[in-house]
């Protein structure tokens, strides 16, 4: 996927059986009758189960906050779901599912979603009330679109939509300025539009294996940029401000790898020789073009 982060959503755990559990922490210096006391997340874990179907009982653990019920075969996610109201964590990974519904914006707690691996061709608007949200992996299913409503997803910082169907970026995606990672890898992306610079948190940007020829000049402008993946794509050149990104240490090969990732670009200017000679010589090169 890229990175770290990103191959963390597309794994599971590969223990079966399921069990109510507390998660592993230091033991609480407080004692439990003290009001301050602060009580560990409860994690259910319902995974590789080959089930087509959630079980009843699982919507009555309204305490749960974690709910792991990745790789299975479940076609539909129940609106009985709104009953868990204390959900932060909720992993959908790997099932068969073609639609979210609507009552998934009930999750006020929400703050992690994972449904990366799924049928899914939309995702609802509804999700967009669940304003505490900070990661959305919705990789690997046939997203063409996201509703215009999670602009207002204020707390979102990673969004992986990468290995989908889209052509063009989503409008919202540009207005979620608290974006620090964005993977749109593996899409049909013919271009990025000059609203990039809205996100001028961004560190990391994955948008390889795509169809983009041009680089809009104001993606020189996000400064944060730690990793910027153009792999595979159909670049000819490159923009002159982008020695403007001080924090892309390298030419990157490996995916893993911070810096400027280029391979299997058609460019003509700099040729590839400027790029094999590392950052310092693209940069310079140019930083001279500019002046």
């Amino acid at each position: 996927m890229g990175t770290s982060f990103s191959s963390q959503m597309s794994k599971s755990k590969k223990t079966g059986g399921h069990k109510l559990q507390k998660e592993e922490g230091l033991p609480n210096p407080l004692p439990d009758s003290d009001p301050k006391a602060k009580k560990e997340p409860v994690n259910f874990n319902f995974v590789l189960q080959n089930a087509a179907e959630v079980p009843s009982f699982i919507w009555h653990m309204t305490k749960v906050e974690k709910l792991n019920l990745s790789h299975n075969r479940l076609p539909k996610l129940p609106p009985a779901v709104a009953k868990m109201e204390q959900i932060a964590v909720l992993n959908l990974s790997g099932n068969r599912i073609v639609h979210l519904p609507k009552e998934i914006g009930l999750l006020r707690n929400l703050k992690v979603l994972f449904v990366n691996m799924n049928y899914l061709c939309e995702m609802p608007e509804e999700l967009s009330l669940c304003r505490k949200l900070e990661v959305l992996s919705v990789s690997h299913n046939f997203i063409s679109e996201l509703p215009a409503t999670y602009s207002d997803l204020f707390k979102l910082r990673k969004l992986n939509l990468s290995n989908n169907w889209i052509v063009n970026i989503p409008s919202c995606v540009y207005q979620i300025r608290t974006l620090d990672f964005l993977h749109l890898g593996a899409n049909k992306i013919e271009n990025i539009a000059e609203s990039i610079r809205c996100l001028e948190s961004l560190k990391i940007l994955i948008i390889n294996n795509n169809k983009i020829s041009v680089l809009p000049r104001s993606i020189c402008l996000l400064a944060s940029l730690e990793l910027l993946n153009l792999d595979y794509n159909n670049i000819q050149t490159l923009p002159n401000d982008l020695f403007l990104l001080g924090r892309l240490s390298r030419i990157a090969w490996n995916p893993v790898d911070k810096g400027l990732h280029i391979q299997n670009n058609p460019l003509v200017k700099p040729l590839s020789e400027v790029v094999d000679g590392g950052i310092d010589m693209l940069f310079s090169y140019l930083q001279d073009l500019k002046n």
